[in-house]
């Protein structure tokens, strides 16, 4: 997820609720499962694989129904707490549910590995399962829904993601940098380029315009007798005529 602006603080929040709640559910299972209990005798220990749902199954429907649903509660609520406290949005739905899953048997087994060591708690198995079980379905109740939910709140174009205000660069909106400015100086230069040549071809029409001028004066006095007046003005460098030689 990108976590920059509001969505990068929306994910901060998301992350220390996850991880605050995930710690007190925890320190609640603790005490609810090691805490020691006083009582006359026990059950052995199940190690075998559904024989204790089996066996709860057989008790009628309301109190197997109890019995399983501690089992399938009492480590649900990771489900949601654990990517809460990841507060990640850009994983896949089927490795989410994987790493949740396995973090929550994880959790399950060491629960029941610690109960072997207080008094009045014996090690199940199927405990371990109900748990993994709980876990799995919490999490395919809440998570896909939530960060569907919240990847659309977070990338809307109001929300403050990649396509809000504040979240980068919208797509399609002009770029106005680099590429521009070579094209206005291109042009300028252009235009510059231009009205230099216009300059120096309106002074070089001039310069003919002005000696037409004089030889053409100089005729009209040749013609009438005249005296061949100068001109007060300078008028410029005398044009030099190549001299050809005349073959022998």
């Amino acid at each position: 997820m990108q976590r920059q602006g509001s969505g990068g603080s929306a994910a901060l929040r998301y992350r220390v609720a996850g991880l605050v709640l995930l710690f007190v559910h925890l320190v609640f299972v603790g005490w609810l499962t090691l805490r020691p209990l006083d009582v006359t005798w026990v059950t052995a220990a199940n190690l075998e694989p559904l024989a204790g749902i089996r066996a709860d199954l057989a008790l009628g429907p309301v109190e197997a129904a109890r019995r399983l649903g501690e089992s399938l509660l009492l480590l649900a609520p990771l489900g949601v707490l654990l990517p809460l406290a990841d507060a990640r949005l850009d994983v896949g739905p089927w490795a989410s549910l994987a790493r949740t899953v396995s973090a929550g048997a994880l959790l399950s087994l060491g629960i029941e590995l610690l109960q072997t060591a207080v008094p009045g708690r014996v090690v199940d198995v199927d405990a371990v399962l109900l748990n993994a079980a709980g876990v799995a379905l919490a999490h395919l109740a809440v998570v896909p829904a939530w960060r569907a939910r919240l990847r659309r709140r977070l990338y809307a174009p109001g929300g403050g993601g990649p396509g809000g205000p504040g979240g980068g660069t919208r797509a399609g909106a002009p770029r106005v940098g680099t590429r521009a400015g070579a094209r206005v100086g291109a042009g300028t230069g252009r235009a510059g380029d231009a009205g230099r040549v216009a300059v120096g071809a309106g002074a070089g029409s001039r310069a003919v315009a002005a000696g037409a001028g004089g030889w053409s004066s100089a005729g009209r006095s040749r013609r009438h007798g005249g005296p061949l007046r100068r001109e007060d003005g300078p008028q410029g460098a005398t044009p030099r005529i190549p001299r050809v030689g005349i073959a022998p």
